[in-house]
């Protein structure tokens, strides 16, 4: 009885252990597409059905040779728009050399632009790398448009001068004297009056002032879905190593605002995910 109640243990182990092992395989390689469709009732009629596509968090990964099956679900996805918010490359670079991750932003950005503009803002690794100056000549030699606590208006074809707003805020990492988010907002709404508005920053945890400032939608990453995501959490460990983090996975609301929140695309050293998709995120604006 003692050696069958054991093998049967052993078996029972071996089923968690091999279960266990392929969703950590499946959680860090298999890229998913989640799509949030956003209702607003301030959203221009010209810009019903907007697709903007969101990469985040890449850390210089690679999905197919040069990316290919990362730009296939980008193209699939038929973006009117993409944007790039934050970490593109990782500041850790023994394991992926500077050169070889510029190399791969060069590859993967020069696919992008064929099919939307591209649209970028910096993350914590970009400052962190040393080599921020040598990627944005990148990005700027492909035609994207680096916003750096800035705006632009963004105007369909056909549109007759209906646009939108979207701004880019430079990671807090940057430089010690740029402006703060609510001053670009306040000089925004100053300059262009009630306009429907995005905004793209790195970091997970703008909600409340972002709602408060008015602002309708807000695009970020950062917190990588709080690496292991466990049932009825919204992920385990945050960016500051806290656990039970918010804000880390899907669409927040908190007034007339949404925030977007990407589990990115690539991990950086030290971490692995469980339950925990690497992700692609397509957001379709609604008129209401």
């Amino acid at each position: 009885m003692r050696k069958r109640r054991l093998l049967i243990f052993l078996i029972i182990l071996l089923i968690i252990v091999i279960t266990c092992a392929v969703i950590l395989i499946d959680s860090n390689t298999r890229m998913v597409t989640t799509e949030y469709e956003l209702f607003y009732d301030n959203l221009p009629e010209a810009f019903d059905g907007y697709r903007i596509v969101v990469i985040s968090d890449l850390h210089a990964a690679r999905y197919g040779e040069n990316n290919s099956h990362l730009v296939a679900s980008v193209r699939n996805a038929q973006p009117d728009v993409i944007v790039i918010t934050g970490d593109l490359i990782d500041r850790f670079q023994t394991i992926k050399p500077v050169a070889a991750q510029l190399e791969i932003a060069d590859t993967l950005v020069g696919q992008l632009t064929p099919i939307a503009h591209v649209y970028y803002i910096t993350g914590n690794h970009e400052w962190d790398s040393g080599v921020i100056e040598e990627l944005f000549a990148i990005l700027e030699s492909h035609g994207v448009r680096i916003l750096r606590n800035e705006y632009t208006l963004i105007e369909p074809a056909g549109a007759d001068g209906t646009a939108i707003i979207l701004a880019g805020i430079d990671d807090p990492n940057g430089p010690a004297n740029m402006i703060k988010p609510q001053n670009l907002v306040e000089n925004i709404f100053a300059a262009e009056g009630e306009c429907f508005t995005i905004v793209l920053v790195h970091r997970n945890h703008h909600l409340p002032l972002f709602s408060e400032l008015g602002v309708d939608l807000v695009l970020c990453g950062h917190a990588h879905g709080g690496i292991v995501r466990l049932p009825f959490t919204d992920g385990l460990i945050g960016p500051r190593i806290e656990l039970f983090p918010t804000y880390t996975s899907g669409v927040y609301s908190m007034g007339g605002t949404n925030m977007v929140v990407s589990r990115g695309l690539g991990n950086h050293l030290g971490w692995t995910r469980f339950l925990n998709n690497p992700q692609l995120v397509v957001v379709e604006l609604r008129r209401a």
